[in-house]
């Protein structure tokens, strides 16, 4: 977990928290059946609104915004400009012992393609292929938390009205209307604090995750289609170095 991580999710709910303590007493922000309703039934809207099988990946999707570790795309282009001379001195062929070492297997698929030869076109097909489904995978779960947030608030007005209709069925005791009414509030309370709280800040760590990832995946690509060609490993740190910022940049690569 990143310090952002934990600095955005934990101050967030300490300031909510913090705030709901100046109002009064916590137990007044507490009603049993309005957090089982609007927490309860965020969740399984999404089986109604989503395919199960996708569903069932909430964990996982889960433990990916708050527990994922960046790569580095530097460390990745050095290491792609380090195969790029290999190839060039000893031969493309003499990467098949470099594959072994090598830990992500989407760069030794690509490397294996390009030393047996595969079709340039062929090779970038496969690749891409495998890149759009990767995407696919992480829109299919930032659509969890997509969903979840926005069905949170239309589920906590449902239970505001359901309390407001039990509340003007019955007003026998007037001093009994500012307490029920105070209730009926409160799904409407917990479902902009899902919403905005939870399903919000995730579904966007997720968004930012993916496109975390698509990049270096997108760089490995350029790299293993940069040495598949026979590029100068200069040139191929050239061409991936431009994908990085450029204030992490060599300084001459930005004055050429």
């Amino acid at each position: 977990m990143d310090l952002g991580t934990i600095f955005g999710f934990i101050g967030t709910w300490l300031l909510i928290i913090a705030t709901l303590l100046l109002g009064g007493s916590v137990m007044t922000y507490v009603d049993i059946p309005s957090v089982v309703l609007v927490f309860g039934a965020s969740f399984t809207v999404l089986f109604f609104a989503i395919p199960a099988r996708h569903v069932k990946g909430i964990v996982a999707v889960t433990k990916k915004a708050f527990f994922y570790k960046p790569q580095a795309i530097d460390k990745l282009i050095e290491d792609m400009v380090s195969y790029a001379e290999i190839a060039r001195r000893d031969g493309i062929l003499s990467l098949e012992n470099a594959v072994k070492d090598i830990d992500d297997p989407f760069i030794v698929q690509g490397i294996q393609m390009a030393v047996d030869g595969t079709d340039p076109e062929l090779i970038e097909q496969v690749m891409i292929n495998d890149l759009d489904n990767l995407a696919e995978r992480h829109d299919n779960g930032k659509f969890i938390y997509d969903t979840m947030g926005k069905y949170a608030p239309a589920i906590g007005m449902i239970g505001t009205l359901i309390g407001l209709v039990a509340m003007l069925a019955d007003l026998s005791d007037p001093a009994a209307i500012g307490a029920g009414l105070a209730v009926a509030l409160l799904t409407t309370l917990y479902g902009a604090i899902v919403s905005n709280a939870v399903a919000g800040p995730i579904a966007d760590r997720l968004s930012k995750r993916s496109a975390e990832e698509i990049m270096y995946k997108t760089v490995i690509v350029k790299g293993v289609m940069a040495i598949q060609s026979g590029d100068n490993p200069r040139v191929v740190e050239q061409k991936l170095r431009t994908f990085l910022p450029p204030s992490q940049r060599p300084a001459e690569e930005e004055a050429a």
